[in-house]
């Protein structure tokens, strides 16, 4: 066979790869938000069929967006039976927020070396925001603010994987997040420890950022420790 004779792939099977991978990834964020954002409840059938209809994609491609998932904890995928919102213990939340703060811990040492005068100005102008919702007694719109705030924290350390797995781990434990920040008091001394983690940051002072986000850390986890016993010592009606 000659070089000039040899088949070469055509237009559309190069195109068409790019594109998939486009899809695919479109229908494991679009399905990972719905997840996350309360759209599916904790152990809940996710049935391909229905899930193709809603995201407008194959069976196939929501197979793999499962596969994603369950790598990532968010779903648990049985053989013969499916794929469900995974259900996370009240043990495995803590857990979560145990290595969540090792985790920031670190990432935290990093933005304190790394810290530009425009990203101080930017976590300042997160708190102000995060102040506003405090004195609007709207700790919903305070939560996510928090959100947004750590993630700044993530992108200034510029470690991708720390970053990765705390991305994971936050997706995971959303649900047990509101927990915390509707106990009385705590989204206003949730803010001070906000402020005292940007203060060590625009001293780009390592040590002291790391022992703000540690207390801070461990406050959430009391937190939520005590709003697990209290919803367990509960008595069913």
């Amino acid at each position: 066979m000659t070089a000039t004779s040899r088949a070469s792939p055509a237009p559309s099977d190069r195109s068409v790869a790019p594109r998939d991978a486009e899809g695919g990834v479109r229908v494991y964020r679009e399905l990972r938000d719905a997840i996350v954002g309360g759209c599916f409840q904790p152990n809940e059938r996710l049935v391909e069929a229905e899930l193709a209809r809603m995201l407008g994609a194959g069976r196939t491609t929501i197979r793999a967006a499962l596969v994603r998932l369950d790598q990532e904890g968010l779903v648990r995928r049985e053989p013969n039976r499916g794929a469900r919102v995974r259900l996370l213990s009240d043990r495995e939340a803590l857990e979560i927020e145990q290595v969540r703060a090792a985790l920031e811990q670190l990432v935290v040492r990093q933005a304190a070396l790394n810290a530009s005068a425009e990203d101080v100005a930017e976590l300042r102008g997160e708190l102000a925001r995060m102040r506003a919702r405090v004195e609007e007694g709207d700790p919903l719109g305070y939560s996510e603010l928090n959100a947004s705030f750590h993630q700044r924290i993530w992108a200034i350390a510029d470690n991708q994987v720390a970053s990765s797995l705390l991305s994971t781990l936050k997706s995971q434990s959303i649900r047990f997040q509101y927990r915390t920040i509707l106990q009385p008091g705590r989204p206003q001394r949730s803010l001070h420890e906000h402020e005292r983690i940007v203060e060590a940051l625009a001293a780009h002072d390592p040590d002291a950022s790391e022992a703000m986000m540690r207390e801070h850390l461990r406050q959430v986890v009391e937190t939520l420790r005590a709003a697990i016993e209290r919803q367990s010592s509960r008595p069913a009606f």
